[in-house]
């Protein structure tokens, strides 16, 4: 009889087994604040899903090539604006004086010229970059100086083999030599 009584199989209700998972497993559900973060330098703030949205969007390699094509087209108008400020346009003593409408329009035409140009370069140059570094997943001088090796090369290509190989080399070197200086 004492056989009979311990192999006596014990069953449990579904009400009975949800507890016990409960009481094993834990809740189901997980809330923020019981998430523990190391502080290390001031209060931890968790993101919340429309501010990690908004990030992932200004990190995006086509954010960072427009912002640097506007940046750039702002930057190559001022320094256009100063270049066309400084350089005369008198090219000897029996020229006609230019009116006030002829210099604006010489200085409007280098300061687009500039513009573009600079815009061009800074698209170019961020959106390889950013290629780049989202390719090789790591942040570091190399990403610079390849992104400066193709930007070169492909305006120097416009000129010819010869002009896109010395501009690849060229504008890989600056990179370089700017990476280092920012970096240090």
């Amino acid at each position: 009889m004492a056989d009979k009584e311990n192999t006596k199989r014990i069953f449990f209700s579904n009400e009975e087994l949800d507890n016990l998972a409960v009481y094993l497993v834990g809740n189901s559900q997980r809330y923020r604040e019981n998430i523990i973060i190391p502080r290390v330098a001031g209060p931890v703030k968790i993101k919340t899903t429309e501010e990690k949205m908004v990030e992932s969007a200004f990190e995006s390699c086509v954010f960072k090539s427009l912002m640097s094509c506007v940046v750039g087209y702002g930057l190559g108008a001022a320094i256009g604006l100063f270049s066309a400020s400084v350089n005369p346009s008198v090219t000897g003593p029996t020229e006609k004086v230019q009116s006030a409408r002829e210099v604006f329009k010489e200085m409007k035409t280098t300061t687009l010229s500039y513009a573009k140009n600079f815009a061009l370069i800074g698209a170019v140059f961020a959106g390889v970059e950013c290629a780049i570094e989202s390719h090789r997943g790591k942040t570091d001088w190399r990403n610079g100086t390849y992104a400066g090796a193709v930007t070169g090369g492909v305006i120097g290509l416009r000129a010819g083999i010869k002009a896109g190989v010395i501009g690849a080399a060229g504008f890989a070197a600056f990179s370089t030599i700017i990476d280092y200086y920012m970096h240090r």
